[in-house]
């Protein structure tokens, strides 16, 4: 005989996870401070270093990447600012052979 199958139900608010909470949250504005580098498998990402100008952890400076154009002095809307990319390690400006 098959055991019988209980319907999943959502989540309450006590059970939420951490990652639930900081999708859920709003935007955060930081400006870019310098062009770090280009990182990815053919270079089309870039690592910048940007301040974040709102929010939680208002004067941060962190490292993220970003895919698309970017300039020094663009503002980028920041879904999380607790994670920060990680550190290039090599020299190489673009892609992996470059």
């Amino acid at each position: 005989m098959a055991k019988e199958q209980r319907p999943k139900q959502g989540k309450s608010d006590q059970q939420q996870t951490k990652s639930d909470r900081i999708v859920t949250g709003e935007a955060v504005p930081a400006v870019v401070d310098e062009i770090v580098g280009r990182t990815g498998f053919r270079g089309e990402i870039t690592q910048v270093r940007v301040n974040v100008l709102a929010g939680r952890d208002q004067g941060r400076d962190m490292r993220r990447n970003v895919k698309g154009p970017i300039r020094v002095g663009d503002v980028l809307m920041l879904r999380e600012t607790e994670i920060e990319a990680r550190r290039i390690k090599s020299k190489v400006t673009k892609g992996a052979y470059t």
